[in-house]
């Protein structure tokens, strides 16, 4: 055998030994974290969502839209028990995510917006409140432009609203969205990598304040690294600057009261440039910034979340009064001790200038 040959049958053995290993690792990934509530096939996407019915009462019915590399577990896990039994709650694993099929028509947040509208219906819920982390915020704006007769409010928590100069964004999501390479290097290298950076990642996403016990257990994040749900995370990233780039400059049509939450020390998405510049645009805004707070106000600042949302159904809240609560909680954070890099610190945030 020549040398090519050689190193052609090496390099195909070892797609081969690759692709098992990230099969049998999805598989399991899968076994640990099943579906958490049921599935419903609206406009030929198969999705997964979590719908708790609720009162009649002084809040109205909320729908979550949840970030990047996540699922509805993230909201669900540290919101539902605040709110549970005071208004009607849907938590959904947006298209392609988590337990969710991609479906046709979802590689944008307008087409992810109209899918999650199609489950409104089927659920009976016409009007609601929006709360949008992250990627979330993208997708919860994009509802708002184009459902604003079923937008009671928004609550927008570190949300991603905005070009940012360069527009660039992490490697591995370029790398994943393109045609052919992306499909392979899923395929092959998420899993074994993405276990190897999934704690550090975590780190830099919740950074400076304290990763919760156990987090990525409760909140099923290792359901990203199977391939489908990566690649789709990565194309629906990868299309976010062409999204806010084309939206950005409606969001004054937004009539609906909201309250945003973002903290200064956020290493994914720069607060300067999103959520100042949503505030700036929204008609009916409020900006909350919540000094020496990271990426995860869901998680960190609970307690401000739903004074936020209650803000937002027109209940008296001292939203002043609850940030100083919490900043005064987290005022010591420093983790982790040595700034992670992975996602970029302040200034070199992932979704800010490069």
């Amino acid at each position: 055998m020549s040398l090519f040959g050689l190193v052609c049958v090496t390099a195909l053995l070892a797609t081969l030994i690759l692709v098992g290993i990230t099969c049998a690792g999805s598989r399991q990934i899968e076994r640990r974290h099943p579906p958490v509530g049921h599935f419903r096939n609206v406009g030929g996407t198969r999705l997964h969502c979590v719908h708790v019915p609720g009162p009649r009462g002084s809040l109205p019915p909320l729908v979550f839209f949840h970030g990047a590399t996540a699922n509805l577990n993230d909201q669900m896990v540290p919101l539902q028990p605040l709110l549970e039994g005071r208004a009607e709650l849907l938590f959904v694993d947006r298209p392609g995510h988590g337990w969710s099929a991609r479906g046709r028509g979802n590689d944008t947040p307008f087409g992810q917006a109209k899918t999650i509208a199609a489950l409104m219906d089927e659920l009976g819920i016409d009007r609601a409140m929006l709360i949008g982390h992250s990627f979330g915020g993208a997708t919860a704006a994009a509802f708002a432009l184009a459902y604003p007769e079923r937008t009671r409010g928004l609550v927008m928590l570190a949300p991603a609203s905005h070009p940012w100069p360069g527009g660039a964004t992490a490697w591995y999501y370029s790398l994943a969205a393109m045609p052919i390479l992306g499909p392979l290097f899923v395929a092959t290298l998420i899993y074994p990598l993405g276990l190897r950076r999934l704690a550090a990642a975590t780190q830099a996403v919740f950074a400076p304040n304290d990763v919760p016990d156990d987090y990525a257990r409760r909140a099923a994040i290792p359901l990203i690294l199977r391939p489908c749900v990566f690649r789709a995370n990565a194309l629906d990233v990868a299309g976010l600057f062409g999204f806010v780039s084309a939206a950005a400059s409606r969001y004054q049509e937004i009539a609906a009261p909201c309250v945003i939450i973002t903290g200064d020390r956020d290493t994914v998405v720069a607060d300067a440039i999103h959520a100042a510049g949503l505030a700036q645009a929204l008609p009916q805004a409020t900006l909350v910034r919540v000094r020496n707070l990271g990426h995860k106000p869901d998680w960190i600042a609970r307690d401000l979340v739903l004074a936020g949302i209650e803000n937002v159904a027109g209940l008296p809240r001292d939203l002043a009064a609850a940030t100083a609560k919490v900043e005064a909680r987290i005022a010591d954070d420093r983790y982790p001790a040595r700034p992670v890099r992975a996602e970029g610190q302040r200034g070199s945030a992932e979704l800010a200038p490069q």
